[in-house]
């Protein structure tokens, strides 16, 4: 049976706990702890851009198999406002928040699949995977 868990996020606390809930999940399927820090990481930044941009959404965290694989799968979505440019996102160093710019790229390079789906005024789902090696 595959495992899955969601988290609203609609305040800093709801960052927190899908941080939380990221790790203990990566640690049942059997991530060790470099990769664990490496999608926490990941969750904290699909996490803070929810917050931040579309101020409510929601993380699904859940274990994924696949050609004779397993790994975890992070579901980023919200109702917000849609990413404008994403190839803007997309390069380092780009921010509209004041913060690093490390944010969308630093989640793909973190992970190991990585897609976005926006819509301007609907909202937008980011879906990031890690294998398990």
């Amino acid at each position: 049976m595959q495992v899955q868990t969601h988290v609203d996020i609609h305040s800093e606390w709801g960052i927190v706990a899908a941080r939380q809930a990221g790790r203990k999940l990566a640690r049942e399927i059997g991530f060790g702890s470099v990769d664990q820090a490496r999608i926490t990481t990941a969750i904290s930044e699909l996490a803070r851009n929810i917050y931040l941009y579309a101020n409510q959404g929601r993380i699904q965290i859940e274990e994924v198999r696949g050609s004779g694989k397993n790994g975890i799968r992070i579901i980023a979505s919200d109702e917000g406002p849609g990413i404008k440019d994403i190839r803007n996102v997309m390069e380092d160093g780009f921010t509209t928040s004041g913060g690093l710019g490390a944010g969308l790229p630093g989640v793909k390079r973190l992970m190991d699949e990585f897609n976005i789906d926006s819509e301007l005024e609907n909202g937008t789902v980011i879906t990031a995977i890690k294998w398990l090696r």
